[in-house]
């Protein structure tokens, strides 16, 4: 029986991201994360030289999908707990600057709102820039100030703006691309590979930004050819039941229903009812710094 009375983690379910981040669309939108994030010449010479993420990119992947679904649908203390082992890991490792953190936190949830919203979730202009705001939050986890993180679209849009002319697809970045079209898996996997992982690789690829195209040097179908594929994709990963989807390990979202009750369940549709569904028990607002003012870039 579900505690009426326990915690609700960092968000809850009154949040955006409460509805939005157990949609199977959201591994579509971190392989795009990633592509982005490797444009960043600094930052993914770090990942790189710092990181297992060549010797164990998969491990890599899976690390950073359990960080998200425990700061999300986890208790408080859980969610702490991993902010505070990652922030551990970025000191160890010497990839602790704030300019590169903030950058690789923009592009993953831009590369989250972006697929969802193109794969056809309809969120408000106002819920879109709630949800950027929310996390506020899990860029303070990594170690960020809250106060240095844009907290609405327009704010995100205007941090790609300044930050694009440092953006190149170096060999760094053609590295990972060529792990993601390609990456080495078993050859028992070869058919898998080719008839479910190239797909959602390409797609990833299309859904990205266009001066991202024009930076590693690939075109891309036309982005209202990109929407529709990414629409008819949603569509059809959303016909698999949740009871299946949710089952796989780590089961982040079984766990936050089975604690807080069945009406918690995420449903991303119900944000196209009154817009008390952003508010509720977990809100970030309450200490994510989404009251400090406009954004600024650190420094």
């Amino acid at each position: 029986m579900a505690d009426h009375d326990a915690d609700a983690g960092l968000f809850g379910p009154g949040s955006v991201t409460w509805q939005l981040h157990g949609d199977p669309m959201m591994w579509i939108a971190g392989v795009r994360a990633l592509r982005l994030q490797a444009l960043h010449p600094r930052a993914v010479r770090g990942v790189l030289i710092n990181s297992t993420f060549l010797d164990d990119p998969w491990g890599r992947l899976r690390r950073t999908a359990d960080f998200v679904g425990v700061s999300t649908y986890g208790t408080t203390e859980a969610a702490e707990r991993a902010g505070a082992r990652v922030r551990k890991i970025h000191r160890l490792l010497g990839v602790d600057d704030p300019e590169l953190l903030l950058w690789v936190h923009c592009a993953e949830i831009d590369s989250y709102l972006q697929v969802l919203r193109r794969s056809g979730l309809r969120l408000t202009g106002d819920q879109a820039d709630r949800y950027v705001a929310e996390h506020r939050a899990a860029a303070r986890l990594v170690g960020l100030d809250p106060a240095a993180v844009p907290g609405s679209t327009a704010e995100l849009d205007g941090y790609f703006t300044e930050v694009r002319p440092e953006l190149a697809a170096g060999p760094d970045a053609r590295r990972i691309d060529a792990f993601l079209r390609r990456p080495a898996v078993p050859a028992t996997l070869l058919p898998a590979r080719a008839l479910l992982w190239r797909p959602a690789a390409a797609l990833s690829y299309a859904a990205l930004p266009e001066y991202a195209h024009a930076l590693y040097g690939r075109p891309a179908p036309p982005p209202a050819t990109v929407t529709r594929r990414l629409t008819a994709t949603g569509r059809t990963l959303r016909r698999i039941p949740e009871s299946w989807r949710w089952r796989l390990p780590p089961r982040h979202i079984q766990r936050a229903v089975a604690r807080l009750g069945p009406a918690t369940r995420p449903d991303p549709y119900t944000l196209r009812g009154p817009a008390a569904i952003l508010d509720g028990p977990g809100r970030t607002g309450k200490t994510d710094g989404g009251d400090s003012g406009r954004w600024r870039r650190p420094g």
